[in-house]
């Protein structure tokens, strides 16, 4: 069955690593251009200072932009994560959201940075922010992105 937006937005809030951890996907637009997540602030994903615990506010963000850019580009590109980074910049004491978009531009960037089979490394940025604006974490996350090999069955895979 073909993922569709919807789909996934209902597989991944009922997926237990965000189900478990307040996470939840509040849209996926038809396009595959836009996501909204939200985690909640609650006793059982607080850390010690009770503050969103670290691990869950990165947790909000990783599937994100590998999927968008995947979906964006369509089966003839390979898309992965390669690696990522979070800066914690105020406790976050209250829910907090990430945005994800995914611009014309980048995907033309992408596409025209592969065209010749080679591979493309790009970062993408998430701030994660209150509903009020102010700045939680900063997560950077590098995906390699490359266009598969248009080859016959029986041919060898070049290197």
């Amino acid at each position: 069955m073909k993922p569709t937006p919807a789909r996934l937005r209902r597989f991944m809030n009922l997926w237990p690593p965000f189900l478990f951890s307040g996470i939840r996907v509040e849209s996926v637009s038809p396009d595959w251009r836009r996501a909204r997540v939200r985690l909640k602030l609650a006793w059982y994903n607080r850390n010690y200072v009770k503050t969103h615990f670290g691990g869950s506010l990165f947790s909000m963000t990783d599937p994100f932009w590998m999927i968008l850019v995947m979906e964006c580009l369509g089966r003839d590109y390979i898309v992965w994560d390669k690696a990522a980074t979070i800066d914690f910049i105020a406790p976050g004491r209250e829910d907090v959201y990430a945005e994800f978009v995914v611009e014309d531009g980048v995907l033309d960037e992408l596409r025209a940075a592969t065209a010749n089979g080679e591979k493309c490394l790009r970062w993408f940025d998430t701030d994660v922010k209150t509903a009020g604006g102010e700045l939680i974490a900063r997560v950077r996350k590098q995906l390699y992105v490359r266009r598969k090999e248009n080859r016959r069955a029986g041919e060898p895979a070049s290197s």
